[in-house]
């Protein structure tokens, strides 16, 4: 079985959270958004949101995810020690 690509992992998570383009977008503010949305739905239920979302609301759900890969990328990676 492949293993799962972290920064997939993290944008899955940033889509599921409550974080919008319209918030004050800071590395502080993403992880936490990230880390949140784990605590809260852990990773299979940020998968199943946004596997909702892709059905119920394409085209937004689409640029979400747009938005949520390109802050990820921007961000520096994180050390496999605090993931």
């Amino acid at each position: 079985m492949a293993r799962p690509n972290l920064d997939d992992a993290r944008c899955v998570a940033l889509f599921a959270s409550p974080l919008q383009q319209s918030d004050e977008v800071n590395a502080r503010a993403v992880s936490d958004a990230i880390d949140g949305a784990i605590r809260l739905l852990g990773a299979d239920g940020c998968a199943c949101y946004m596997a909702q979302e892709f059905g119920d609301h394409p085209a937004e759900a689409c640029q979400r995810m747009r938005w949520a890969r390109e802050v990820v990328d921007s961000l520096p990676a994180r050390p496999a020690e605090l993931v």
